[in-house]
């Protein structure tokens, strides 16, 4: 009996501009289950480049998806939902070591020197990042500031669809909390998000992320080079991308790798150009002693399941290079999956890895 518990269950709701996502987990033991999933297309156009274009197409969306979820009928109206990193901007920062009382006040005031938009424009949040210096002079202090008016349109969209958000959070913090073991890494590794409208880049070290970008570059674009190059339909292209993808031992893929290496090539030179700007940029203590940047790459998002992807992203770069484990702080290793959902894959749910990080906040609102 539980009707007296003032504990919230939220459920995880990843929004794109293509498709939205919902998970539900729930405690069992000392890990979490997966009790609920779902996947929704978005008509092009309802959603550009983060930002909501048509409001009541979006809620009649969410509205249907939240009915049409596998597994357990979805009983709570608390969300923990995303919001887009195209429009958001987060950073690290150091300050003084003064009262905890004094540093909200201290933080806002600093911030204004990194937001590109005027302080009363945003809405700005911030955490204090642990130290892995325990001789440290100061506070690292994570910042995130989105525009008012993004948020406002997502919120509206949520209580709308008669959702009620505990939490709206920035992509690369739910994809970093998936990915990475604990929370918590001793060298900094680059997590890459392949996504089907964008890439995104998030550099986490320590006990936080350190760095995050995008980029136009998705697997879409690889899917239209195929069509473009080879004269098939898109659907025919997608077929090839998925049946070949970058493999150079298999005769018959050899015009698809042929096709794709020129914008594969491109991404490798982004991917470097970050990797070297973090390194230059990264704080001292932020960096194992041997000076070196980061030492391993995972992947998630749809993009990733590209055969061939891992070996020529390692070869290319020099850096170890594996599919991400969205699931490594849910499941414990000696919980079985449900037959049913096909999601536990581990390639199946590269495409969850966002929602999966979303909904990993949301049990926790309950534990």
């Amino acid at each position: 009996m539980n009707f007296l518990s003032l504990k919230l269950e939220a459920f995880g709701l990843d929004i794109s501009d293509l498709s939205l996502k919902i998970i539900k987990l729930k405690k069992k033991g000392k890990a979490f289950d997966l009790t609920s999933f779902g996947t929704e297309k978005i008509k092009p156009g309802i959603i550009k480049k983060g930002e909501i274009k048509n409001e009541k197409a979006l809620v009649k969306i969410i509205r249907e998806a939240i009915t049409k979820v596998k597994g357990e009928r979805l009983k709570t109206k608390y969300v923990v939902a995303s919001l887009p990193e195209e429009e958001a901007f987060l950073q690290v920062i150091q300050m003084p070591k003064i009262p905890k009382e004094d540093l909200k006040s201290a933080v806002t005031y600093e911030a204004e020197n990194y937001i590109p938009l005027p302080i009363e424009q945003v809405y700005l949040d911030s955490q204090i990042v642990p130290s892995t210096d325990n001789h440290s002079d100061h506070f690292d202090v994570l910042i995130a500031a989105l525009p008012k008016k993004t948020v406002d349109s997502y919120t509206s969209c949520l209580k709308k669809s008669n959702l009620k958000p505990l939490a709206l959070e920035v992509e690369s913090l739910a994809i970093s909390r998936a990915l990475v073991k604990n929370e918590v890494t001793t060298f900094p590794v680059l997590l890459i998000d392949l996504g089907a409208t964008r890439t995104s880049f998030v550099v986490f070290s320590g006990h936080s992320l350190r760095f995050t970008s995008s980029i136009s570059v998705s697997s879409q674009n690889f899917t239209e080079v195929i069509s473009k190059v080879l004269e098939v339909n898109l659907t025919k292209a997608e077929e090839l991308k998925i049946k070949y993808g970058l493999q150079p031992e298999i005769k018959k893929g050899k015009k698809v790798l042929e096709v794709l290496i020129p914008a594969f090539t491109d991404l490798v030179q982004q991917i470097k150009k970050y990797l070297i700007y973090y390194q230059t940029h990264a704080s001292h203590e932020h960096l194992p002693p041997d000076g070196k940047g980061v030492r391993k790459i995972f992947l998630c998002g749809g993009g990733a399941k590209l055969k061939g992807l891992t070996a020529y992203l390692s070869s290319q770069l020099k850096i170890p290079v594996e599919i991400g484990n969205p699931w490594i702080n849910i499941l414990s290793p000696s919980l079985q999956p449900k037959e049913e959902a096909l999601i536990y894959e581990k390639e199946k749910s590269l495409e969850y890895t966002t929602a999966l990080g979303l909904a990993l906040k949301g049990v926790k609102f309950n534990v």
